[in-house]
């Protein structure tokens, strides 16, 4: 009887302690649960409608796109911290160039009936000094397959279309561009 209780107060110190972690620490990301990074998985193009913005033609793209490394940043209007995030990504963008295809994404529902209006998210874009191809994913599909669990979230995946990496939460640029730039070395 006695081993049982001790057993049941261990057991239950350490579900206190693991919650008091995750409290602390938050949710660990992909990578340091496996130490590696990406999934692995390869997906196939998916075609995103994009707008009319600074740095943006009104249009589609495949996302990834073929034969190329391509960079996603998924955000929200509504979401504080990528407004935070917003200035490593301008200067990520300038830092790689053309090398890459890179693109912000907001799965926001756009439109007359949608949360936000086309003429609001140019004006957000605008008012944060967004510069690159922004697109809308209003059927979630790019934020189902590459948010790393909150937002922002960014991902690089590789020509072949295998997600490399991806984390969410602010980045510095020197980081974005890290993680990019390994893909591309390869």
């Amino acid at each position: 009887m006695r081993r049982r209780d001790v057993i049941a107060g261990v057991a239950s110190a350490g579900v206190i302690a693991g919650g008091g972690a995750l409290a602390i620490f938050g949710v660990p990301s992909a990578e340091e649960l496996t130490g590696t990074d990406g999934d692995g998985a390869v997906h196939d193009p998916l075609e995103t409608e994009t707008i009319d913005a600074p740095g943006s033609e009104a249009g589609t793209v495949l996302v990834p796109e073929p034969g190329r490394v391509t960079f996603v940043d998924i955000f929200g209007t509504w979401c504080a911290p990528c407004i935070e995030q917003m200035p490593a990504l301008a200067e990520t963008n300038e830092r790689i160039g053309d090398d890459v295809q890179f693109l912000s994404i907001t799965n926001e529902s756009v439109g007359e009936n949608g949360s936000i209006t086309e003429e609001e998210l140019v004006g957000w874009w605008d008012e944060h000094d967004g510069n690159w191809t922004v697109g809308l994913d209003p059927a979630a599909e790019l934020t189902e397959r590459y948010l790393a669990g909150g937002y922002p979230s960014a991902a690089v995946i590789d020509e072949s279309g295998r997600l490399r990496w991806s984390d969410s939460g602010i980045k510095t640029a020197d980081e974005l561009v890290g993680r990019i730039e390994a893909v591309l070395e390869e």
